[in-house]
């Protein structure tokens, strides 16, 4: 399997109350694969804020500290605004794995986002490999891309 990011550096990933039982199985997908993963939290399900967790993972994106972000809440919403507040950050919410796959490649995303609540968990994995594995194509989405910070 061919991946798309620089995977020497650790994956980040976080998540609220919302999503934390998908982010323990998508870190274990992950680890069993031997990938470093970056865990930013929660780990329960009491109910937290989604940026307090979003904003470490765009932050290890951002600082490349890590190879890519996934972050996981119930719409998938709150984490995506509160990681596209970073500069260097292109998230994507993602609710099909083609959706993933054109996040990469049109988009360069950098973190991909979950809705937990909406879609199944064997959908969820299957969307970080997807997003893991998929390149950018460059050239004209190269010049969009580069139009997108402000």
């Amino acid at each position: 399997m061919q991946h798309s990011f620089d995977l020497k550096l650790p994956i980040a990933i976080g998540a609220d109350h919302a999503g934390v039982d998908y982010k323990a199985a998508i870190v274990k997908m992950l680890e069993d694969k031997g990938f470093s993963v970056s865990d930013k939290g929660t780990n329960g399900t009491s109910s937290v804020d989604y940026p307090d967790f979003a904003h470490p993972v765009a932050n290890d994106v951002e600082e490349g500290h890590a190879g890519f972000g996934i972050l996981i809440c119930g719409s998938g919403n709150g984490v995506c605004m509160t990681a596209n507040k970073h500069t260097g950050i292109r998230a994507a919410l993602c609710w099909k794995e083609e959706l993933a796959a054109l996040s990469r490649q049109h988009n360069n995303a950098n973190v991909l986002c979950i809705p937990a609540r909406f879609i199944s968990l064997e959908l969820a994995e299957t969307m970080v490999n997807t997003f893991m594995c998929t390149n950018f194509e460059g050239g004209r989405h190269e010049i969009r891309v580069n139009k997108i910070f402000c």
